[in-house]
């Protein structure tokens, strides 16, 4: 989305991030709070939740940030993430945060995933992936993205309370645990987020 010029660098304190929920606002904090002094989320500042049209992680992560940053005149940076399960061909996949229905209920989610899985002609081991595209958009409707991955399998019933969303079933390649049982540094560490905002910061912020 750079045009093939050279990524824009971010300037400033201020850095809205585009979600709503309370979790994901929270790790983004801390993995950017090096660069970043101040992080309104959308939901602090009453911003509406664009409906996501687009086909791909990384449509959907620019089309919100690009709202967020037209609607509060400061630049804003959105992700889209889900969870790519191989047996079912990719689903969740950009529609993980759908699975769980409109009350958000990830355990809704996750028992869906698990019966799909049961239905599946080749489980393909219950290999997975988390997905993670990060966009960082201007109100003058720029845009920087990146991607990044965590590949491992699926486990059930969930164990850990320390994620969310789908955490509580996702071992890392590497790991005997979930998620949402690696203390919040940890998983910092090696997650999907963390590989695209080492990407991020090295394009854009460094």
């Amino acid at each position: 989305m750079t045009g093939g010029t050279a990524p824009r660098r971010f300037a400033g304190d201020t850095l809205v991030i585009a979600s709503h929920n309370k979790g994901k606002v929270r790790e983004i904090a801390d993995l950017l709070g090096a660069y970043v002094t101040r992080f309104p989320s959308a939901g602090e500042l009453d911003l509406p939740e664009p409906e996501e049209t687009e086909t791909t992680f990384i449509g959907n992560a620019a089309l919100k940030a690009r709202a967020a940053a037209t609607a509060s005149g400061l630049p804003a940076l959105a992700d889209d993430s889900g969870l790519w399960v191989d047996a079912l061909d990719g689903a969740p996949g950009i529609y993980s945060a759908r699975w769980a229905g409109p009350e958000k209920d990830f355990a809704l989610a996750m028992e869906k995933v698990r019966r799909e899985l049961e239905g599946a002609a080749d489980r393909k081991g219950d290999r997975a992936k988390f997905v993670c595209s990060l966009a960082l958009a201007w109100p003058d409707g720029h845009v920087e993205a990146v991607e990044g991955y965590a590949h491992g399998r699926l486990s059930f019933p969930p164990r850990g309370t320390k994620g969310f969303g789908y955490d509580p079933i996702f071992i890392p390649d590497g790991f005997t645990c979930t998620y949402a049982e690696l203390e919040p540094d940890e998983k910092h560490a090696i997650s999907h987020r963390a590989d695209a905002f080492r990407q991020l910061v090295a394009k854009c912020f460094e």
